[in-house]
């Protein structure tokens, strides 16, 4: 049965997974495969909720410690071990879109945002380490990062540049994939806009404020980067898809799949946590929103400068705020592991 995922798809719009955890591996992806679900993404925040909150790992933790494996190791042995498979298990969306679709990503460690080399370098092995082609190794959005963007394309290391938040943060990741495709480079690339965070920070500016843009701004910044999308790539051979992410309902007010049913275009992905999903295929409608009202969102961000609102400012202190929690997430995963290993 055809589901309101496989509509999504068939407008042109990808629905990647944004989760990984053991019954995913043993049977979970599958489901969502048939579902319509197209890839799948991680952070370290999923990987902690996956190995640090749950006893699914703990046996085989022990055993790697036991073998003399440092907490470090076992992180890269266990995360290394799922994504290997599932990737596996998506190999057949990739190869069914002849590569468009079927990837599965994994974040370079987060503590290396401003560190450009180190991340080139890691980014390498960890793309040798996995050694299939439907693998997407994610790295952060920093200036840093954006230029080890190029490196790795051109070095043809499949990238998802996540952590996006502003337009011009979105242009600087898109010319820097392509230069990396002018330098040769034939990977694959999805640059990840951040969606909900934005609405999050921007309603609290807008509390005391009656000006009826609470729960816009996210979509109307979303609906403007994609009209840059399809300018800066119209005459490219290569194309790196925008990706969005945080697509997760947090204020419960709006609709459940609000990010999900606003944000269908074509040529994009949408990567969608569990529950969000769940709620898109139970009673969500699929029609092509993505370039609905342009005008009307070029107006509300033009009103919220007029408040007084920056949304430059908001958006770099989204992504400053996304590095310490993906920092924090990590060591805490680190934390919870050197842990797990002396029981």
């Amino acid at each position: 049965m055809p589901t309101s995922v496989h509509e999504t798809f068939n407008l042109g719009q990808s629905i990647w997974l944004d989760y990984i955890d053991k019954s995913l591996i043993t049977g979970g992806l599958q489901e969502w495969i048939d579902l319509g679900v197209a890839g799948v993404t991680t952070n370290p925040s999923i990987f902690e909720n996956a190995i640090a909150k749950t006893s699914d790992y703990d046996e085989e933790i022990k055993s790697l410690a036991k073998s003399g494996k440092t907490s470090a190791e076992i992180y890269e042995v266990l995360t290394l071990q799922e994504v290997g498979a599932a990737a596996d298990i998506m190999r057949q969306v990739y190869d069914r879109t002849n590569g468009k679709d079927g990837y599965v990503s994994l974040e370079v460690n987060p503590l290396l945002a401003s560190d450009r080399d180190t991340t080139i370098s890691e980014a390498k092995r960890l793309f040798a380490l996995l050694n299939r082609p439907n693998v997407m190794i994610k790295i952060p959005a920093t200036p840093e990062g954006i230029s080890a963007l190029t490196e790795c394309i051109a070095s043809g290391i499949n990238v998802n540049s996540t952590l996006i938040f502003s337009k011009d943060q979105y242009a600087s990741v898109a010319k820097a994939y392509i230069e990396g495709t002018k330098r040769g480079g034939r990977a694959a690339s999805v640059a990840s806009v951040f969606v909900s965070r934005v609405d999050t920070a921007v309603d609290k500016l807008l509390a005391e404020k009656d000006s009826g843009l609470c729960g816009k701004i996210a979509v109307d910044g979303i609906k403007l980067i994609y009209q840059d999308f399809k300018k800066i790539f119209a005459n490219e051979k290569f194309v790196q898809r925008p990706l969005w992410a945080s697509t997760g309902t947090k204020n419960k007010s709006y609709s459940d799949v609000k990010y999900v049913e606003e944000l269908i275009g074509a040529d994009t992905v949408n990567t969608v946590p569990p529950a969000t999903l769940e709620a898109f295929v139970n009673h969500g409608k699929a029609s092509l929103t993505l370039e609905s009202n342009l005008g009307e969102a070029e107006d509300e961000l033009n009103k919220l400068a007029a408040l007084g609102i920056n949304l430059d400012a908001v958006c770099a202190q989204l992504l400053e705020d996304g590095l310490k929690s993906f920092n924090k997430a990590f060591e805490s995963l680190m934390s919870a592991i050197e842990n797990k290993a002396k029981i």
